[in-house]
């Protein structure tokens, strides 16, 4: 494993030098150095006052810790991009910053190590994309048998595969080469590429140390380390793998850690991989939902959800796309067996299908060929399909943090959506939370809902079949 290169921070954990992380510093000398702080600040940024920078962060929702935080732009100009990066922002169409970029491009183009708490949607992508290309451009060019400049770690394929879809979008035009690995498809065409050389690889963490193990590729060359959806990787147990993967790589690196939530374990991984990090919440830390999704919840009886699914799905069918969310990939073959039966367009797709079958789904669900697609959690996280107009929880999930996951699929970058969401008498314990996150985000609760929040028996079911359209009486809290 030596040959790989590389080590942890310079201090264990615990604060003390452990073995590894003086072998890493003894490394570190024998390494050449690299830059990693790029950023000018502009006049405009410069002018601005606290006051300024105090209303400009309580208007977009932005909370920031750290030494010597940067002030926030407003405009991508103001960023200090090269032009190249502009370009691209421009033929993007978008218009400004979004809060996470506004707060976190300054923050990574300083070379610091960061922090970023912000939902999937939050253009958190392009937030340390932008920095890592920036900072590719600055480095030498590869020699023969380099490893990667930057590594992206993410927990599943969809994610590391759309990541890697905006990387050659936004790094085309500088000629950096980047590649994805990742698990459930042939190594071949990944080990060509690595064998050609990238500045970038995008990597779910099994197949990268598989990569590593067999010598395709080593991370001697990587100073900018990003770990997206901390928490998902961490829920998924590859906490051993990340671990294992970062000892391989130089101490004195830029580290940037993101997560849409900050339970004690992301924290105490945080801990062990940054130096005096930055650290930028988009929005609260607290568990809330987006506000651009209507949230709509259904009490019932387990043996109603079949039939107030098709209900719905006739009120709601308009050609666009309907994510339907099941505990089980049983669950998810029998669902979407009983629909296509039933004649609806629908598809599933879960851990079990091929790679293939799981990428012939989604660009039949992708392109409204197939509008309906039925997924479990794993898909809820990784899954990256724009214009998801509704999501329908039928197996209402096992945490409220995976609740406001998957409602998080729909109301993406600027579009509003809708949730809707089966809750039986099975899921009477997440009733008050789920109160909670309603009220948060502005939403009606039923009194069903709220007697099943103070304690209370579910009401009797019998009475309610059918859903009904927009206007009053309507069975949606």
């Amino acid at each position: 494993e030596g040959a790989f290169g590389g080590g942890t921070r310079a201090f264990a954990p615990s604060g003390k030098p452990d073995a590894a992380a003086a072998a890493a510093a003894a490394e570190l000398d024998g390494l050449p150095r690299f830059e990693k702080n790029f950023y000018v600040e502009v006049p405009a940024v410069a002018g601005m006052t606290a006051e300024e920078v105090e209303a400009y962060r309580r208007r977009r929702e932005i909370t920031v810790e750290g030494n010597d935080v940067p002030k926030p732009v407003r405009d991508f100009r103001d960023v200090g991009f090269p032009e190249y990066v502009l370009q691209e922002i421009t033929k993007a169409g978008f218009t400004e910053p979004t809060p996470i970029q506004s707060q976190g491009w300054p923050m990574a183009l300083k070379g610091r190590d960061l922090i970023g708490i912000a939902e999937t949607g939050s253009g958190k992508t392009l937030a340390y994309l932008l920095p890592a290309i920036v900072h590719v451009n600055a480095q030498p060019i590869l020699a023969p048998g380099d490893g990667p400049i930057v590594l992206v770690l993410a927990p599943t394929r969809e994610l590391a595969v759309q990541i890697q879809q905006e990387t050659t979008k936004f790094g085309a035009s500088s000629k950096i080469k980047s590649t994805c690995i990742y698990g459930g498809v042939p190594k071949g065409p990944q080990v060509r590429d690595l064998q050609k050389g990238v500045e970038i690889i995008i990597a779910t963490p099994g197949r990268l140390i598989d990569m590593m193990e067999s010598h395709h590729t080593n991370l001697r060359r990587v100073t900018y380390l990003v770990l997206d959806e901390a928490d998902r990787m961490l829920d998924m147990g590859f906490e051993p793998q990340i671990k294992k993967i970062v000892s391989q790589i130089r101490p004195d690196r830029q580290t940037l850690y993101w997560s849409a939530t900050w339970p004690k374990e992301v924290e105490l991984l945080a801990r062990t991989f940054l130096f005096d990090p930055y650290k930028v919440i988009i929005g609260s830390e607290e568990l809330k939902a987006n506000h651009a999704i209507c949230q709509h919840v259904e009490i019932l009886s387990e043996s109603q959800k079949y039939n107030k699914l098709v209900n719905l799905l006739e009120d709601i069918m308009d050609g666009s796309r309907i994510l339907i969310f099941m505990d089980t990939k049983k669950g998810c073959d029998q669902i979407t067996r009983q629909l296509r039966m039933d004649g609806w367009p629908a598809l599933s797709i879960h851990g079990d299908k091929s790679q293939a079958e799981r990428d012939w789904v989604l660009s039949e669900f992708k392109s409204g060929k197939s509008p309906i697609m039925t997924a479990t959690d794993v898909a809820a996280r990784g899954l990256d399909v724009k214009d998801v107009k509704y999501v329908i929880n039928y197996d209402f999930p096992g945490s409220l943090e995976d609740y406001v996951h998957r409602i998080g699929r729909t109301g993406r970058a600027g579009a509003t959506g809708t949730a809707y969401s089966f809750f039986t008498a099975a899921n009477a314990r997440f009733a008050k939370d789920l109160i909670s996150i309603l009220v948060e985000a502005g939403q009606k609760v039923s009194p069903e809902l709220a007697n099943m929040g103070r304690g209370a028996p579910p009401p009797s079911l019998g009475h309610r079949d059918r859903y009904r359209g927009h206007g009053g009486g309507r069975s949606w809290s």
